[in-house]
């Protein structure tokens, strides 16, 4: 019976012992992960830093640039552009009007090239303003004749009147644009002089 005793105290102070060593043991294995995440952490971060340096440098390396050569002068840009701007329709109106005689008209496939000299109505005679601009319009696009058909009011196709839109300025029309700068049709403006 001594003998048990003994063997269950002896068994009492190893496992006290086991316990007391296992404790700081669960303690420096989680202080040692501790270390090695801030480790980490601190090698990603000087990592990235050097590459936002690399970055930075060769940014600004490239903002500077290799000397290439002299530059050319510097020139003033000349506008090759037309100074014609389709009208759009004003508020609550379907189209807007653009006044010009309409010539040089010349058939290209399923379209009509023509050549508009914008007006400006003046107490009804009609004057240039000095723009001028080509259309390129469908064979099929509506125009309202009266002068151009001896005098019979009657709507032609535009493919239909190209002989006598070939040669020089000598029609006006009223073209109406969409509010998209399309043509929608033109309107002979008899009511014009000169």
């Amino acid at each position: 019976m001594a003998d048990e005793t003994v063997l269950e105290t002896r068994l009492a102070d190893l496992a006290a012992s086991g316990r007391r060593l296992a404790a700081p043991m669960a303690a420096d294995r989680i202080r040692a992960r501790g270390e090695r995440r801030v480790r980490r952490r601190r090698a990603v971060l000087v990592s990235g830093g050097a590459l936002l340096a690399v970055a930075v440098g060769v940014g600004g390396l490239s903002l500077t640039g290799v000397p290439r050569g002299p530059e050319p002068p510097a020139v003033v840009p000349t506008s090759t552009a037309s100074p014609f701007a389709p009208p759009a329709p004003a508020a609550g109106e379907e189209y807007a009007a653009e006044l010009g005689h309409v010539y040089g008209a010349v058939v290209k496939g399923d379209a009509v090239q023509v050549t508009v000299e914008q007006l400006r109505s003046e107490g009804g005679t009609a004057a240039p303003t000095g723009v001028v601009h080509t259309l390129t319009l469908p064979r099929g696009t509506l125009v309202e004749t009266r002068r151009l058909l001896d005098g019979k009011p009657e709507d032609v196709e535009l493919g239909a009147l190209v002989d006598r839109l070939a040669s020089r300025p000598r029609w006006a029309f009223a073209i109406d644009y969409d509010s998209e700068g399309r043509v929608h049709s033109l309107r002979e403006a008899y009511w014009l002089t000169g």
